[in-house]
């Protein structure tokens, strides 16, 4: 008698009352425990079915492999031998695995560049079909021929150049300016009545600040965060990358909502436009895009501006949140209308009078009240710009390196810059220097510098970020909180407050979104 599961002579049989198949006993009760079934007719079985067969106890003889020292040998050999075997088929079967899996992410990232060179195609056909509608004349017949059009279009193209070829910019209009002006002054009638919030974290919060979460955003081949920035009025940071994508993460949920992808090289800059959700980016494909927020949480490029020769380093918007800049290391800056995506102006060294070297613009931005623009370059400089006249107004030196980031204090009074040679801090109303951090060695350059809105606390990142309490010009400005980086590379490369500096959000090269603030369980 031979059981049905084990193939061996049972030592306590019993059998099934439907199929007449003898088992034994525990491990035919196991069977009906997890299945329920007879384990070789498939039909249903229950304890109940299954009967006790008597039988004489037998002493079951021993193997003759087991009556001698060279019989156990073998078995153990035999045993061994079987294990070896089948440890070669599992390595067999994982290295077959192993090749499937890099097969299908070699074909998803195929397909994703060829998704991308789709849309990247789309949206320079749909450009050309929008600057074709505007070349062709409202009255030329349907019947008009192909030369017919190519030649209303290059006269219109010509029309947009001037004598030594470049192209013709409508200017800052006289109604811009005005938009400006009054912009200016309700800023700044608003600023003199403005007090620091009750509800700005203190600064022994800011002592207590640790990383409360670590996100890895970017893709793991191309690691970078490169650039960042908050939404004002919600907990949406926006992150661009060395991988080419705009990452949309929601710091209340932890989720990321969306990636925008469309540039062909890496971010360089990203800001939000808060009141018509919009998002613009630079990147080193010499391109600005504009995205557009839809109903569903994802974001469509409504524009591609191509107005540089070299790397776009730097986005800045202004505050009426109708115009942007962007600064380029082609050395020039262009002046933008955001909803049409038009250049107003494109600005060189050359234009103001001055003598235009090699330097290219590595970083922008506006002065809070609107009229000013700060620019950074390649060669240490800082340049001040009046919007309205386009002229060079002032000129900052005494950096080493490229001037890496620029922020402005909320009050107006102050410029932060950063390079190589650590930070320093330009009184605008004396146009002066009057004080220097310089952190970290000479071989290492201070990457982001960043006023909290309340223009209480200043954030310095490199290789490590460093918060300092905000004072005025005769006061030390006291070093609140030191955090090393915890990436490991030794580079954070952008760093923003959040709403009343509840919270730091950190940017590196380890690809990782870090929140630095305190636990949800400890009191401000």
């Amino acid at each position: 008698m031979i059981c049905a599961i084990s193939g061996e002579i049972p030592e306590e049989p019993v059998i099934s009352k439907k199929s007449g198949l003898l088992y034994e006993r525990r491990l035919i009760e196991r069977h009906i425990a997890d299945y329920g079934k007879c384990p070789v007719t498939k039909e249903e079985l229950t304890l109940d079915d299954i009967l006790p067969v008597k039988t004489n106890k037998v002493v079951k003889p021993r193997p003759l492999q087991a009556a001698s020292i060279p019989g156990l040998l073998g078995m153990f050999q035999n045993e061994w031998d079987a294990l070896m075997l089948s440890n070669f088929a599992l390595e067999q079967q994982l290295h077959t695995a192993r090749q499937e899996l890099s097969h299908a992410l070699y074909q998803h990232d195929a397909a994703c560049r060829v998704i991308a060179r789709l849309k990247k195609e789309r949206d320079e056909a749909r450009l050309l079909l929008v600057r074709a509608e505007r070349q062709i004349p409202a009255s030329t017949p349907a019947t008009s021929n192909a030369n017919d059009l190519l030649s209303n279009g290059k006269r219109a193209a010509d029309e947009d150049l001037g004598p030594d070829g470049k192209r013709i910019r409508a200017g800052i209009t006289s109604l811009i300016i005005t938009e400006l002006t009054e912009c200016n002054a309700m800023l700044s009638g608003q600023r003199k009545k403005r007090q620091i919030p009750p509800t700005l974290a203190p600064i022994d919060a800011l002592e207590r600040y640790t990383q409360i979460s670590s996100h890895p955003l970017h893709r793991t081949n191309k690691p970078g965060i490169l650039s960042m920035d908050i939404h004002p009025s919600k907990d949406l940071i926006a992150t661009g990358g060395i991988d080419t994508n705009v990452v949309l993460f929601d710091r209340t949920s932890g989720h990321i909502l969306c990636t925008l992808t469309g540039h062909s090289k890496k971010v360089t800059s990203v800001k939000f436009v808060p009141r018509d959700e919009i998002i613009v980016t630079g990147s080193g494909d010499k391109t600005v895009r504009v995205w557009q927020g839809t109903n569903d949480g994802n974001y469509n490029c409504s524009h591609i501006l191509k107005d540089h020769a070299a790397d776009v380093q730097a986005v800045t918007v202004h505050a009426t949140n109708k115009y942007i800049v962007t600064a380029s290391l082609d050395n020039t800056w262009c002046f933008y209308d955001l909803s049409s995506g038009t250049c107003l102006t494109q600005l060189q060294h050359m234009q103001v009078g001055e003598p235009s070297g090699q330097e290219g613009y590595t970083s922008a931005a506006f002065h809070p009240d609107g009229l000013i623009l700060g620019t950074g370059t390649s060669e240490a400089l800082v340049r001040i710009w009046d919007v309205k006249s386009q002229s060079n107004v002032a000129k900052f030196d005494g950096h080493m390196g490229s001037v890496t980031a620029m922020s402005f204090s909320e009050n107006g009074y102050f410029l932060a810059t950063a390079a190589l040679d650590g930070v320093k801090l330009w009184d605008l109303r004396k146009l002066k220097n009057f004080r220097s951090f310089a952190p970290y060695d000479s071989n290492t350059s201070t990457n982001a510098v960043e006023f909290d809105y309340s223009g209480s606390y200043l954030a310095i990142a490199g290789s490590d970020i460093r918060v300092y309490q905000v004072a005025n010009v005769k006061l030390e400005w006291n070093l609140i909180k030191n955090i090393p980086d915890l990436s490991g590379t030794g580079k954070v490369t952008c760093v923003k407050f959040g709403s009343d500096a509840k919270y730091m959000a950190v940017g590196s090269m380890d690809r990782n979104l870090r929140i630095f603030g305190l636990p949800e369980n400890e009191p401000e």
